[in-house]
């Protein structure tokens, strides 16, 4: 049995309630949950379970399980005492997965900024970077930096759309990034559309409208290899 992803439908989600579905040595695997698990760039989310009797567990991480469709919630501290089938409230740490929806969502303007193939992406709740197959010359960080923004100040609202594995297969430019491909095999995959900006499969976390993002900062551009020419950002605010 899978876990429902909750964030799918809806990455404002900050609290649900759910039942324990195990617990093993990885953590604990829940019917359904608003944590995001690590992927694509994105890291798990954190924040807690509580117990009808009011104790807390903190979560520190967030992991894909072993079986598909299944989400671990790792605790901070051991082996929980949860038993299968009882049932727990979630309570995500959002503002630290507000700065990642926010940074995620930021990147995919940078792909649209800087036209090169992506070799590479990462995101944490203070900062982030994608990597670009082009020339460093090419690269100018005021320029990054104004055109970027001048996307988030058009204040266009994402959509969530999903097409067959068939639809993906014969758009293959979609797919922008080198290094990570989108899943395939249950039949569908899920877009991110930026209408008029950015269309390309993304399981992530994002937000409503690119004006939240306020604004991004280029920090530093740097060569990685032949490759991978780095762009780091950060929230302007």
């Amino acid at each position: 049995m899978g876990t429902e992803l909750l964030f799918r439908d809806d990455a404002y989600l900050k609290s649900a309630t759910a039942r324990v579905l195990a617990v093993h040595e990885r953590g604990i695997e829940l019917d359904r949950t608003v944590f995001y698990p690590l992927g694509g760039g994105q890291p798990g989310d954190t924040g807690a379970l509580l117990r009808a009797n009011g104790e807390r567990i903190a979560i520190a991480d967030t992991r894909k399980g072993e079986t598909a469709g299944s989400v671990v919630h790792i605790p901070a501290e051991g082996l929980s005492r949860l038993e299968p089938g009882e049932p727990v409230s979630l309570q995500l740490d959002w503002d630290r997965r507000y700065s990642l929806m926010r940074l995620h969502t930021a990147l995919h303007l940078l792909s649209c900024v800087v036209i090169a193939p992506v070799s590479g992406g990462n995101i944490a709740p203070d900062r982030a970077r994608l990597d670009f197959d082009i020339d460093m010359s090419l690269l100018d960080a005021e320029r990054i930096t104004r055109e970027t923004n001048a996307l988030i100040a058009s204040g266009v609202s994402t959509e969530t759309i999903w097409i067959s594995d068939e639809e993906l297969a014969a758009q293959p430019e979609l797919v922008k990034t080198m290094s990570v491909q989108p899943p395939r095999g249950v039949g569908r995959v899920r877009l991110l559309r930026i209408p008029g900006i950015d269309l390309q499969p993304c399981g992530g976390t994002h937000v409503r409208n690119i004006a939240e993002i306020a604004g991004i900062r280029v920090t530093r551009i740097r060569n990685e290899g032949r490759r991978n020419k780095r762009v780091e950002i950060v929230l302007a605010s």
